[in-house]
């Protein structure tokens, strides 16, 4: 009889430290992963930054080049242009006197 309740204890702390050593596993490679993110939050952050600089430059450039394409098109040449628009004109017309 002594033999059964032993057998059945083993294998419930054979479950029970399997529950308990996977847990722990888990944790111990959930703080790994977060001191590694934690490492490498203060790179990351810089090279964002970085980009962001990188590209509102790239808009700002392109925003001027931009508007000095319009103020120049807009601005007054002193060139005549090349259709000019029509002017109106006298007509001379004749009338006929009947005799």
């Amino acid at each position: 009889m002594e033999r059964p309740v032993i057998a059945a204890l083993l294998l419930m702390g054979l479950i029970i430290g399997t529950g308990v050593g996977s847990s722990y596993a888990r944790a111990r490679r959930g703080w790994t992963d977060y001191q590694t993110a934690k490492k490498t939050v203060p790179g990351a952050r810089r090279a964002a930054w970085l980009l962001i600089k990188v590209v509102t430059t790239k808009i700002g450039v392109i925003a001027l080049l931009l508007v000095g394409a319009v103020a120049y098109a807009a601005a007054d040449s002193d060139e005549p242009a090349v259709h000019p628009s029509p002017t109106p004109s006298v007509s001379v017309t004749t009338t006929r006197v009947a005799r």
